[in-house]
């Protein structure tokens, strides 16, 4: 693919050019791999290198996949923490997340196509007799149609398709007979009665047994789905028909694509992302390319890719045109609102949009892949997992990582295009974190906190499904593989479909009717298939030169929006102004506010008062900038108050055979010694005391001196049980919620407050644990007795050797000793059932004094002054306006209600 031309979309030469895409793509782009790998400081690895760390993987994959057979099979998930099976109904529900377990060996059935990734065969014929001979897919269960989907149908159809491959080599699966298939089949038919709407999208559950109507299937009464979960069924439903001959089910899901192309929004070409199955309008008006819409955009690519029809390749482009025109902000892609493309709808991002790297690469626009992969990478490096959100920038918005592969995947793809050694450090990197802050002995441990390195006991079948695939072929050669990779497409949860589905069984009119509603600019298609002259300039530098600018911006500078930024420099329109850049000293930003309606108020008492009062705008442009102005103070005060609680600490358990991998949420204490200044912490044994609650006297100190006492909430304040347990000798204490059941992974931090009285005599760490985690801990002393934790602010190194186990206590020991006495805690009155602190609220960006300069320093710390407060006029003369205001007022409260959904919205 050297020529000048590339690969358009349309005209009959599309067929034959697109039979095999992927490896069109590899081969094409990997000819810049010699120029890349010249680049300074990107030393090629070496191929030593590159085969360990491909050993590396394959020996996470076994600690995952054999810790899930022995301690979970046949339930659907493996929880690594406790050692057993997650069955649905016998766990606390965790939501919406449960949705994807349907009592039917999840993870295995996701995991089929791995094995043979990772060249076990033996095995992977082990796993497809167990699935057909255990697996029951006539569960009276609910479950999502879309996770349903990827994950379940599609492991199936990538166990068929690897299954027969096998089979045709002669060696593996002889016996075989389309078995997967027949179950693929029955799932299928078992999902369509979930597109029994009017506008063809699906309800977003279906009962496996029961179906939609049923008066016993529990569901049916939705009204919302989520973008991605009714347009992310193309590549599946296409090929369970085109493998069966059975045109139904690739029916069903184009007539749901075409629905969703037919309402997006027709001036900006976003869709939103969450839409009325029955009338087809936006509920959720916001627009990015993250969590809700993600795979809508890569079925949309892969579908072309997949099935050859050019209407998917046009709407694709098109979309893109739009996203690269609205969302993407280099390196960032912002939420928008889809009427009003312009308009930030949040100022943070979330984990999903890490695929989108990837998708770049088969769609051929590189440099913008690299720039945003980089930026990850950056947020990665300093928080060691991608939080499930971030700010723009780059602090802790959602905590929470559940080892998603979007990363891996990308990163898979940037190496495959442009042979940039570059990528397989960062693979390694993604290697060393996953062992050392996610690896626990029975498995891998989902992150409940990023910040702390806190477990959840939690690994999903997506981690064993994709992650140590990407992994795995980042680092191998193509004679590590007993099939050729290329001559396959991924579908959104990394499934293998054989390419040549796209000759088989068409029984779809390949009409083009996207054109019908749109004029397209035909640039769009010029490099569909990438022509490496013109994405890699013969420049050493081109790659390092993308990325060596945001090495440092996650912890050094200020991120903007470079590409709306640029549009201030010569004589063009300057950007609004942003709520984190404002500084109250700054003449010019004042004048800024004044345009838009808003007054600074500089109250008696040193605060500072906004105000907006939109009839004084200079335009109704000015007062929708000055909303969203508003809008973002809004939201960095929340944010800014949400810092002012106590950071959640960890209980870290560092004895035989844990060394320090299992990490558990701990809730703080408002007094007694602050972890936060202790960057030791407190490591010692754990004892349980008696009398069990703590609230008086210690009958067994001799057990409980030197140790962490553990004791159980109730009866008394948190303050007494404290003092009862370091009068009897206890370097700190563990309190145990004695509610049955609760779990961090579900309630909110609970943070132990005083008792009203001066707590200055305690000095020792108290932490709080719910039940769940409290429980791992009570179960480790019964199965291993002596069981050492460690208590801090935050997880320490897992890297913890048998062998020097006893001087790294001794060295504790001594830290003890000599340690300061915690600073003063607060004296709040407060009972056993108090989980809150006060909290200040203030607005990082706004200063009184001092020259007007960037409100941006190192690292997270900002500019903070006193509480700021808005509020709107409430007796407006709307007549003197020219302008049609009353409109305007109610675009404003509709962009306000989006605003608050998005806040309460979660993943």
């Amino acid at each position: 693919m050297s020529g000048a031309a590339g690969c358009r979309g349309g005209g009959g030469e599309r067929g034959p050019r697109w039979r095999r895409p992927w490896k069109l793509l590899a081969l094409g782009l990997l000819s810049a791999s010699s120029v890349l790998a010249a680049a300074p400081g990107a030393g090629a690895m070496s191929k030593e290198e590159k085969r360990r760390l491909g050993n590396q993987v394959l020996e996470m994959f076994d600690h995952a996949y054999s810790n899930y057979m022995d301690h979970a099979y046949p339930a659907d998930e493996l929880m690594p923490l406790t050692c057993r099976g997650r069955v649905r109904g016998q766990e606390p529900s965790r939501g919406d997340v449960d949705d994807a377990l349907g009592k039917f060996s999840l993870t295995l059935i996701d995991t089929l196509d791995t094995l043979v990734v990772l060249n076990k065969t033996k095995e992977f014929e082990e796993a497809v007799k167990k699935v057909i001979k255990d697996v029951n897919l006539d569960n009276d269960i609910v479950v999502s149609v879309f996770e349903t989907n990827i994950r379940v149908l599609g492991g199936l159809l990538g166990g068929h398709s690897v299954a027969i491959m096998l089979k045709d080599k002669g060696e593996y699966m002889q016996w075989y007979n389309g078995e997967l298939l027949h179950m693929a089949k029955e799932l299928g038919y078992k999902l369509l009665p979930a597109f029994n709407t009017t506008s063809g999208l699906p309800y977003p559950r279906v009962n496996l047994k029961f179906g939609v109507r049923h008066p016993e299937a529990r569901t049916g009464t939705e009204t919302d789905t989520c973008t991605a979960c009714a347009g992310t069924l193309i590549l599946e439903f296409a090929a369970l028909s085109r493998f069966t001959g059975t045109s139904i089910f690739e029916e069903y899901a184009r007539k749901a694509l075409d629905f969703i192309w037919e309402k997006r929004q027709r001036s900006s070409n976003l869709v939103g992302v969450t839409i009325n199955i029955h009338t087809g309008d936006w509920v959720r008006k916001d627009s990015g390319v993250g969590a809700g819409i993600d795979s809508y955009y890569e079925y949309l690519l892969k579908a072309y890719v997949l099935l050859g029809d050019d209407s998917f390749l046009e709407r694709f482009n098109t979309h893109y045109d739009a996203i690269m025109k609205y969302i993407s902000q280099p390196p960032l892609l912002l939420d928008v609102h889809i009427h009003k493309p312009m308009l930030n709808a949040r100022t943070w991002m979330d984990s999903l949009l890490a695929f989108f790297p990837g998708l770049q690469v088969l769609k051929g626009d590189i440099r913008p892949a690299i720039e945003t992969h980089e930026m990850l990478y950056q947020v990665i490096k300093k928080h060691n997992f991608l939080p499930e959100a971030f700010t723009t920038d780059f602090r802790v918005h959602w905590a929470q990582h559940p080892l998603r592969p979007e990363f891996a995947e990308s990163t898979y793809f940037l190496y495959k295009a442009t042979g940039d050694p570059y990528y397989l450090e960062v693979g390694k990197t993604l290697i060393e974190n996953l062992n050392k802050y996610a690896r626990v002995p029975c498995g891998f441990a989902a992150m409940k906190d990023v910040r702390t390195g806190s477990h959840e006991d939690r690994m999903d079948s997506f981690f064993l499904a994709e992650m140590f695939k990407y992994l795995y072929l980042l680092f191998a050669d193509k004679e590590d593989m007993i099939f050729d990779i290329e001559d396959y497409i991924f579908t959104t949860e990394a499934h293998l479909l054989p390419l040549w589905l796209s000759t088989t069984n068409q029984t779809i009119s390949k009409k083009n009717t996207t054109t019908e509603y749109t004029e397209l600019d035909d640039s769009n298609f010029d490099w569909t298939c990438p022509n490496t002259q013109i994405l890699f300039p013969n420049d050493p530098m081109f790659a390092q030169s993308i990325r060596e600018p945001l090495k440092n911006v996650v912890d050094k500078s200020c991120p903007r929006s470079i590409s709306r930024a640029e549009e201030s420099l010569g004589s063009g329109p300057k950007p609004p102004l942003r709520a984190r850049d404002f500084m109250a000293s700054n003449p010019e930003h004042l004048e800024i506010l004044k345009k838009m309606g808003v007054s600074l108020i500089h109250l008696k008492d040193g605060r500072v008062q906004l105000v907006q009062h939109a009839v004084q705008a200079a335009s109704s442009l000015d007062a929708e900038d000055g909303l969203r102005f508003m809008q973002e103070m809004i939201e960095l005060s929340s944010q800014q108050q949400k810092e002012q609680q106590l950071p959640p600490r960890a209980v870290q358990i560092v004895s035989h055979p844990f060394f320090g991998r299992v990490v558990l949420t701990a809730g703080p204490a408002q007094f007694g010694m602050d972890l936060s200044k202790h960057k030791s912490g407190t490591r010692g044994f754990v004892a349980t005391i008696k009398p069990y609650n703590g609230c008086s006297e210690i009958t067994n100190p001799e057990a409980v001196k030197e140790k962490i006492a553990l004791m159980q909430r109730g009866q008394c304040m948190f303050a007494e049980k404290a003092r009862n347990i370091q009068k009897a000798g206890a370097i700190g204490g563990i309190v145990i919620d004695d509610n049955e059941g609760s779990s961090s992974d579900t309630a909110p931090l609970f943070q132990m407050a005083g008792d009203g009285k001066n707590t200055d005599d305690i000095t020792i760490p108290m932490l709080f644990l719910f039940n769940k985690e409290g429980n791992i801990i009570l179960d480790a002393i019964r199965e291993y007795e002596a069981v050492e934790v460690l208590l801090s602010d935050k997880a320490k190194d897992r890297e913890l050797e048998m062998e020097n186990m006893d001087q790294k206590l001794s060295e504790n020991d001594s830290h003890q000793q000599n340690s300061e006495e915690a600073s003063s805690a607060s004296q709040d009155a407060d009972s056993d059932s108090v989980s809150t602190s006060d909290q200040d609220s203030s607005i990082p960006g706004l200063g009184e004094a001092g020259p007007p300069e960037p409100a941006c320093t190192q690292g997270d710390e900002q500019p903070q002054v006193q509480q700021t407060e808005t509020e709107s006029d409430s007796k407006v003369n709307w007549d003197n306006k020219v302008q049609p205001m009353e409109s305007i007022l109610a675009d404003w409260n509709e962009d306000i209600e989006a605003f608050e959904m998005m806040e309460k919205d979660e993943l």
